[in-house]
């Protein structure tokens, strides 16, 4: 269990190390001996709770949330509370009032001990046994006379709906008359999980290379006519148990490898990889358990006689990082993500792409899909409204550069060539060096 322990603490030595001017080391100078080190979340955790909820409090224009935790079946938003070890039911309050941002939790006895001593929170009220945690939150939210309490019951954010019906129903009938102030906590959750600390961004930085270099060397090992996709995947899964990090998504299709046509998010297959593909590795890992990268790596398998991809390969990888570029240069505070969809769209059109159903980007961190603006909707008649949110600085994104064509046989294929940026209030920069060139399978 110790080595296991070690293994996943990952890179704290070269998070805390690394100069910011500098690339991110390359796999081979991120040995498993440079892994062991203690999991940054819980200092990270509570500067976000000191420095990012007030404003996030704020922005949402509400005075106080409530988080309901609870073993088993727990809020998504738990780890971020330092709800993630409740037992009893125990109600996490955030609010602000005339002296200022505060953070008190009702905690079972039982749990209340080790959460007060993780320093997380301003203060830990114990609950005795037989006592409601809930109803003790409920007596102090009538005694502040909050105007609004913030509930995590959302139809839009999936991170910000935790609270149970059953949950909801019980503090609805504490509350009594006051439960006309619980409003949804959707922006508040939004405002907060959006932004990331520099800290944050750094291991980012360093889930991103991994990703990035295990992909390009699962390609040398490809023997074209005898290895399949699902082999490359395999080879992915052996360099994530090496390194001691976990999946970014779901196991089942992370790694998506595909030389194939297009299969959208699945799986990898049996088919075996011919001279003549285009290859895509759609892939992420996760670090210390919380972040999470997408990087998407393209390969051509040269047939004989080739020591190049053909030039209609060519122009079209050219034409998919065109576009990526283009997304990078439209990304910077205060554009809306449809915005920043349209920029590598018209690239697409004049480029002569088919049109790719996909959005050009999404937000990134604690899960391949996370919370914050939508990079799509520039061609669609109502786009979602997170393509009309507004990026701001510490947003960190993955996103593509789309050329989709038509092959001989009918299918279509796609090269998106997918990377992760952050947002800097001066534009956007891409976390590491992004893919230049069609990596060549078979070359001698």
């Amino acid at each position: 269990m110790r080595k296991l322990y070690l293994r996943c603490g990952l890179i704290a030595f070269l998070v805390a190390c690394q100069p910011a001017e500098k690339s991110a080391p390359k796999t081979e100078e991120i040995s498993s001996q440079n892994l062991w080190g203690e999991n940054p979340w819980p200092e990270i955790r509570k500067m976000r709770i000191i420095q990012l909820l007030p404003d996030a409090l704020k922005n949402a224009n509400v005075d106080s949330w409530l988080v309901v935790c609870r073993e088993n079946y727990n809020d998504p938003l738990a780890p971020h509370v330092g709800g993630e070890n409740a037992s009893g039911t125990a109600a996490f309050l955030f609010y602000l009032d005339e002296s200022g941002f505060h953070s008190l939790v009702f905690s079972p006895d039982g749990e209340a001990t080790a959460l007060d001593e993780l320093d997380i929170h301003e203060k830990v009220e114990r609950v005795p046994r037989g006592e409601s945690a809930l109803s003790k939150a409920v007596d102090f939210i009538r005694e502040k006379g909050f105007k609004s309490i913030a509930i995590n019951s959302s139809e839009a954010n999936e991170m910000a709906d935790g609270l149970t019906h059953s949950q909801y129903s019980e503090l609805s009938n504490l509350l009594g008359p006051d439960a006309s102030k619980l409003v949804s906590s959707d922006e508040l959750v939004y405002e907060w999980l959006s932004v990331k600390l520099p800290q944050e961004v750094e291991i980012l930085t360093k889930a991103a290379q991994l990703a990035a270099d295990f992909q390009v060397e699962a390609y040398g090992m490809i023997e074209p006519g005898k290895t399949t996709d699902a082999d490359v995947a395999k080879f992915l899964k052996a360099k994530m148990a090496e390194y001691g990090v976990t999946d970014a998504w779901h196991p089942d299709q992370n790694p998506n490898v595909n030389s194939g046509p297009d299969r959208g998010h699945s799986h990898a297959t049996e088919k075996v990889i011919m001279p003549g593909d285009v290859i895509q590795t759609d892939f992420g890992v996760k670090l210390y358990g919380i972040w999470v990268s997408d990087i998407q790596r393209f390969a051509y398998v040269l047939k004989d006689g080739e020591v190049t991809a053909p030039a209609d390969i060519q122009q079209y990888w050219e034409s998919g990082k065109d576009g990526s570029r283009a997304a990078l240069a439209a990304m910077k505070p205060g554009v809306k993500g449809e915005d920043v969809d349209r920029a590598q769209r018209d690239l697409m059109d004049a480029a002569g792409s088919l049109y790719v159903p996909w959005s050009t980007g999404h937000p990134v961190g604690y899960v391949a899909h996370d919370v914050g603006p939508n990079l799509g909707g520039a061609r669609i008649a109502i786009p979602r409204p997170a393509a009309q949110k507004l990026l701001k600085a510490g947003m960190v994104f993955a996103f593509d550069g789309f050329h989709c064509w038509k092959q001989a046989d009918g299918t279509e294929k796609t090269i998106s060539v997918e990377e992760m940026a952050v947002v800097t209030e001066a534009g956007a920069n891409y976390l590491i060096t992004p893919q230049e060139e069609l990596i060549l399978v078979g070359k001698k």
